[in-house]
């Protein structure tokens, strides 16, 4: 796809984010299901369903301009799940492996952070504040899941392996 105007580069960084959000989704299973910890378990599965949500809206806005939401594979989504499944293989202590996939789901937050947060800047800049909106509501809930990653990272997981 050739980008021709900044609309089109705003349609293209939205459809790197949809693709974001259906890896992400499948790689959130996975980790819930190789997680020891209960709370991590249950975090990385709500998380999920904010996924599918954040999903949702993108192909929302993606279709009210015409364009697919499946159009595009995010390939460093795809290496960050591929390094996020490697900790999985190398881990094989329960503690460190809660350790290890909330280090791997902060990576892929803070990417995902660091995308909706161009992508809402991008609608501002366009007048899209409807759009705008929906992107900023995503963006909160990749900063609540983060701070909640790390916030059980500090007070459960990570002294729970380190005594291990």
């Amino acid at each position: 796809m050739e980008i021709t105007n900044f609309k089109d580069m705003y349609l293209a960084e939205l459809q790197e984010l949809a693709s974001v959000e259906a890896q992400l989704a499948d790689a959130l299973l996975r980790m819930a299901g190789a997680a020891s910890n209960p709370a991590l378990k249950r975090v990385l599965i709500h998380h999920r369903a904010e996924t599918e949500t954040q999903r949702d809206r993108l192909a929302t806005i993606l279709e009210t301009h015409g364009a697919s939401p499946t159009a595009h594979t995010d390939q460093a989504m795809q290496t960050l799940i591929t390094e996020a499944k490697k900790m999985l293989t190398i881990l094989t202590e329960d503690n460190l492996r809660d350790a290890g996939l909330i280090a791997s789901a902060q990576k892929l937050e803070h990417y995902e952070i660091a995308a909706y947060g161009t992508a809402a800047a991008l609608a501002g800049q366009l007048d899209l504040r409807d759009e705008q909106k929906m992107l900023h509501l995503s963006l909160e809930e990749e900063k609540r899941i983060d701070a909640l990653l790390t916030q059980l990272a500090k007070r459960e997981v990570n002294p729970e392996a380190v005594a291990a």
